[in-house]
């Protein structure tokens, strides 16, 4: 699967026409241009050039959860700079370890300073399942000290957001499903 994966070239699988906004906008005129577009995040372009991105994470984040007005918070003071990005001609597999060592979901990609599309974990799905899992698997060898998944169980409810899962993973002593252990940062897991 791995070599499979280094075959492909990000270009073939990147979905091509991200979405973008312009970093003065608000964080109520992002959050309406997500719903509209039906899409999770927004790539910011100053100048012509990505500078940042701006997620459903970050609008919930640094503005609701702070109880900040979304009508007046500009998006250049919540969004996620600089702008990690990986160059179309990459292989599938290098982005998706990169998406993996650093927790991304979404990884723009440029070319020469242009911004041509976006990965996100979602093609990398429609390419192979195998491949998320493959990153979520880097991700947890990558980190660094942190108490790693001690047993799988094949099935049950997860304890902290109770769905059902076909697989569980044992951290810090509760029985957690996968999203619920990629949602987890290195800080939420007994550091």
């Amino acid at each position: 699967m791995k070599e499979k994966a280094k075959d492909i070239l990000v270009e073939e699988v990147m979905s091509r026409n991200p979405r973008s906004a312009s970093s003065n906008i608000t964080a109520q005129a992002a959050a309406k241009l997500m719903k509209q577009e039906d899409v999770g995040s927004l790539i910011i372009i100053e100048d012509g050039a990505a500078v940042g991105m701006v997620t459903e994470k970050d609008l919930v984040q640094k503005v609701v959860a702070e109880g900040r007005s979304s009508s007046k918070v500009c998006v250049a003071d919540i969004m996620s700079s600089p702008l990690i990005i990986i160059g179309p001609k990459e292989s599938v597999s290098d982005a998706a370890k990169m998406m993996a060592d650093m927790k991304l979901r979404r990884l723009p990609v440029v070319k020469d300073q242009k911004l041509v599309g976006v990965l996100t974990e979602n093609d990398l799905l429609r390419l192979s399942p195998s491949l998320i899992e493959l990153t979520r698997e880097w991700s947890k060898l990558g980190t660094g000290g942190a108490n790693p998944p001690k047993q799988l169980v094949t099935e049950g409810y997860c304890d902290n957001c109770g769905t059902y899962a076909d697989r569980l993973l044992e951290l810090n002593g509760e029985l957690l499903c996968l999203d619920c252990v990629d949602q987890m940062g290195p800080h939420d897991n007994g550091e």
